[in-house]
């Protein structure tokens, strides 16, 4: 058995995970996400994928981020018809997440062909909504723990990552003809310490490991976040204000209602309303009510209608686009949580549309923003941003709080290698931008002694021979 690895994204970034496995005449591809952020990288989704899809053989997904599966419309509507494998919660959040992806790229290609913004006369989504839809039948999902075979002589077993619902670490067990060895992908891996989600498994042994790297170079505490949140919201409150917080749909939009809720019951900040404006994040909600297994706020109420960590009389969930809009008119004593959470589309546009120019409001950003994003814009001082085509003064009060990401930090990320018992034959560090991928091979080549790599856009690597 001979195998390979190629890498077609989550090389030298931290999007558009795909990752190439090719097993004598097999290929099997490890997540299929989605570039997003600057418009370089953009761009590569557009590009002729470097393989024919049809010649895949399986695709696993770590999770459900678009980052690692949002390129599965595409790959399907070009050829690729086989399965794709993941955990429970992972195809339930896939579903939502493809869908509502799709949407926004088909309303974004209707708008820009409206306002006349785009080069292309007939400007067209990546994919629409019927992609996204073939690529639901393809989802087989499985329990965590649970082995299976794959392909003849591959299987497959998937480890809590506890970055969001269902993420996991991937496990791919080879069994050549003398020997088996084991590949381990990290997929995200989250924080030892979260309030909702249980802390990513400890491996001990594996012979490939692929790591990410997004906090590789920097530790981002997370004891301070209560205090932080508390200020941003009497500050707000004190100048007679609105809060608009973008958060991701999935995880950091439950983390933050349930940090507010908690804050709340402890009348450390006022009663206000919450509104949470995003039909994705209340679908996703649903998921955390469904798939309680998987985290660790449980129901104590125990009334069917509702569940504890997430309902409260305050707590408004709209997913009408006329709710959304009625929004706009509150002037003040309101907390909007809306997605998406690197303010790249969806209902948050709109709501930056009208209130980055309210020098009473306040944006607060909970999680990481890409460079060339609008979110990384506005963090890094710019006076305007354009949002619809039209440029927007940035007047209202902008704040952030390190700490809240899902993704292991640079002490996670120790922690979590210097659990292995033995050394990989190779490390390979990926989803990471240039600086903090570096140093973190600085730690794995000076502490650990590891052979590492960091690997390049497209470039292949054998891993055995002959095995």
């Amino acid at each position: 058995m001979n195998v390979r690895v190629k890498f077609l994204g989550g090389a030298g970034t931290v999007t558009g995970s795909k990752y190439l496995l090719e097993i004598d005449g097999a290929k099997i591809l490890i997540d299929c996400g989605l570039f997003q952020g600057e418009k370089e990288l953009r761009l590569r989704n557009w590009d002729e994928f470097p393989l024919d899809p049809a010649e895949i053989d399986a695709v696993v997904l770590t999770h459900a981020h678009i980052d690692h599966s949002g390129y599965l419309p595409k790959l399907v509507k070009k050829g690729y018809n086989k399965s794709i494998y993941c955990t429970h919660p992972t195809a339930a959040l896939t579903e939502i997440l493809l869908m509502d992806s799709a949407k926004l790229q088909e309303e974004e290609a209707n708008y820009a062909a409206k306002k006349g913004y785009s080069k292309h006369a007939a400007p067209q989504p990546l994919y629409n909504t019927d992609d996204a839809q073939n690529v639901l039948p393809k989802l087989e999902s499985i329990e965590f723990n649970q082995p299976i075979n794959i392909l003849d002589r591959v299987k497959i077993n998937f480890l809590n990552a506890g970055h969001i619902l269902g993420a996991s670490i991937l496990e791919v067990y080879l069994e050549g003809s003398t020997q088996t060895k084991k590949l381990t992908f990290s997929g995200d891996l989250g924080r030892m310490e979260d309030p909702i989600l249980y802390p990513p498994h400890l491996c001990t042994e594996t012979d490939i490991l692929f790591i990410e790297s997004t906090y590789g170079d920097r530790s981002n505490p997370s004891d301070h976040i209560k205090e932080a949140l508390k200020e941003v919201v009497l500050k707000t409150v004190e100048r007679s204000g609105c809060l608009l917080i973008p958060a991701f749909a999935v995880g950091r939009t439950q983390l933050i209602t349930n940090l507010i809720k908690s804050l709340q019951e402890k009348n450390e900040i006022p009663m206000l309303p919450i509104y949470i404006d995003s039909p994705m994040a209340i679908n996703t909600t649903n998921l955390y009510r469904k798939f309680e297994a998987f985290h660790q706020l449980k129901d104590t109420d125990n009334d069917p209608s509702n569940h504890s960590a997430f309902d409260a009389q305050n707590i408004h969930y709209y997913k009408a686009q006329s709710s959304s809009l009625v929004l706009n008119t509150i002037r003040k004593g309101a907390i909007i949580i809306s997605a998406s959470g690197m303010c790249t589309g969806g209902r948050i546009l709109h709501h930056m549309y009208h209130r980055l120019k309210r020098k009473n409001d306040s944006i607060l950003f909970v999680g990481y923003q890409p460079p060339g994003t609008r979110g990384r814009k506005i963090l890094d001082g710019e006076p305007t941003v354009k949002i619809f085509g039209e440029v927007v003064k940035v007047e209202c009060h902008v704040e952030s709080i390190d700490g809240l990401s899902a993704h292991a930090d640079k002490d996670e990320l120790h922690k979590w290698l210097l659990n292995f018992k033995s050394k990989p034959k190779n490390t390979f560090i990926i989803h990471g931008e240039k600086k903090s991928s570096e140093a973190l091979k600085y730690f794995i080549d000076r502490d650990l002694k590891w052979n590492s790599v960091i690997p390049e856009y497209l470039k292949g690597y054998t891993l055995f021979e002959n095995i």
